[in-house]
């Protein structure tokens, strides 16, 4: 990929992510209230990459809507750049796991649409948009519109419709799962190419633990539903990482997926468990 254009310099504690005690209840369409994450506590640090796992259903996706402002706490405190989160978070990119883009828009339109939103001119936007389409290998592509492009290069174009925005927090919500193996490993390396350049703090939600090792500095595992905290993990391997699918061989790779397999694998057979029992129930009603 070709050198990515300028960044602003980032404010000392910007993008820092804190959620402390924090507790978020939905009603759902039968009026009844369910607790989706009780108690979490849990810390970006400025610049850092925070990967987070869990089994299905436990709450993951919601931090990165507390995060965001998407969604108030109904218990607890968030906090962005060291302020509260009281609506939509300044500085925030978010990432999902389906295409986020417009259709009916060439993909050099998609990309510029971010500075746009914030008041650029459109030319300024637009040149901006060609740059970072460059960055992502797609120079060529500008008047393609997304169903012409591949997945993978579908992704591209959302990594580049972020990045644009020069954020200061990167939310990003499984995006490479509908992806196959090749080009998921791929993207995984293009990510970190562009994170190491930016360095926005991550909160990267994904149910891949090869994945979360392989391009965080700290992976959280999560409780089955109600999510909570149950263990944090330091991936001290070195940086800048390589190819994550090299660095899967590595020794101190396959310790860490030991470790961290062993938190994770008790909740997950928990939530398989409570499933099961609830189809058997559904079943035994019907």
């Amino acid at each position: 990929m070709a050198g990515a254009p300028g960044v602003a310099a980032r404010a000392s504690g910007a993008g820092g992510i804190e959620l402390r005690n924090v507790t978020k209840r939905f009603v759902t369409p039968t009026g009844t209230a369910m607790t989706a994450i009780r108690d979490v506590t849990l810390t970006v640090e400025p610049g850092q990459f925070c990967a987070v796992v869990g089994p299905t259903g436990c709450g993951k996706s919601t931090t990165l809507t507390l995060a965001a402002g998407l969604e108030m706490p109904s218990a607890g405190t968030v906090k962005v750049s060291g302020q509260p989160v009281t609506g939509i978070t300044k500085g925030a990119s978010f990432v999902f796991q389906n295409d986020a883009l417009l259709p009916w828009k060439p993909v050099l339109d998609n990309v510029a649409l971010g500075p746009m939103f914030k008041g650029m001119a459109k030319a300024e936007a637009t040149g901006r948009a060609r740059d970072w389409l460059r960055t992502v290998g797609l120079s060529g592509f500008e008047h393609h519109y997304p169903h012409q492009l591949s997945g993978g290069m579908r992704k591209r174009v959302s990594l580049a419709a972020a990045l644009i925005n020069e954020p200061s927090m990167l939310l990003m919500d499984e995006p490479f799962s509908a992806l196959d193996v090749q080009t998921r490993a791929i993207m995984s390396n293009e990510l970190l190419t562009l994170w190491e350049r930016q360095k926005p703090s991550v909160l990267f939600v994904t149910h891949d633990l090869e994945e979360a090792i392989g391009l965080a500095d700290k992976v959280v595992v999560i409780t089955a539903g109600p999510g909570t905290v149950k263990a944090v993990f330091d991936i001290d391997l070195p940086r800048p990482r390589g190819a994550v699918q090299d660095i899967r061989f590595d020794k101190r790779f396959l310790e860490l997926y030991q470790q961290i397999w062993q938190a994770l694998r008790e909740e997950v057979e928990q939530a398989y468990a409570r499933a099961a029992d609830a189809a058997k129930s559904k079943g035994g009603r019907a």
